[in-house]
């Protein structure tokens, strides 16, 4: 049994491990609806279909606050993921003068914290969080619909996306043999 989240990944590259949480989802299995795309999940909630499921925040936060869907956010044990940019090697000059302009503005406390007003996925920089203000269109705060508000990051989990790197094409091909029988 996994005691503590740090071990998720050492215990899924265990041997043995991928099947132990196949083994462990093999009892609710037959309960689950798997989804494909983001917004299936907000829709089968809305429906009533499932009692609880997960997917993007965001795609939630258009249900319960847009659309008055009778749903509510659980923020406990989310799974916190990150994305990067990547610049390539080799740029001339100019365009690296420009790339760098693009990735200063773009990373930049205050336009991270001006997304939020569009969006509910958190700003990328903890210096952001405390400029999250009001929805453009709805005026509502959102400081409290961010997963990178400090109230809501009490438990979770972080995407090791190393570990998916390298286990990703394998993992995939065992489950979908799982989920198949």
């Amino acid at each position: 049994m996994v005691s503590r989240k740090d071990d998720l990944y050492d215990v899924l590259s265990s041997d043995g491990g991928v099947e132990r949480a196949l083994a462990k989802l093999d009892t609710i299995k037959d309960s689950v609806v798997w989804w494909s795309a983001g917004a299936e999940t907000p829709q089968l909630l809305a429906d009533g279909e499932v009692v609880m499921g997960s997917t993007y925040n965001g795609r939630l936060f258009s249900a319960i606050v847009e659309q008055n869907q009778p749903i509510a956010m659980l923020w406990d044990w989310q799974v916190f993921d990150y994305d990067g940019w990547v610049v390539p090697e080799g740029l001339d000059d100019a365009r690296m003068n420009r790339v760098m302009h693009f990735l200063n503005f773009a990373t930049d406390t205050q336009r991270l914290a001006d997304q939020a007003k569009y969006i509910s996925y958190g700003p990328a920089r903890g210096s952001s969080q405390p400029l999250v203000s009001t929805h453009a269109t709805l005026g509502i705060e959102m400081a409290p619909h961010m997963p990178t508000n400090p109230a809501n990051q009490q438990n979770y989990l972080v995407n090791n996306i190393e570990w998916w790197a390298d286990n990703q094409d394998e993992v995939e091909s065992i489950f979908q043999n799982w989920l198949a029988r």
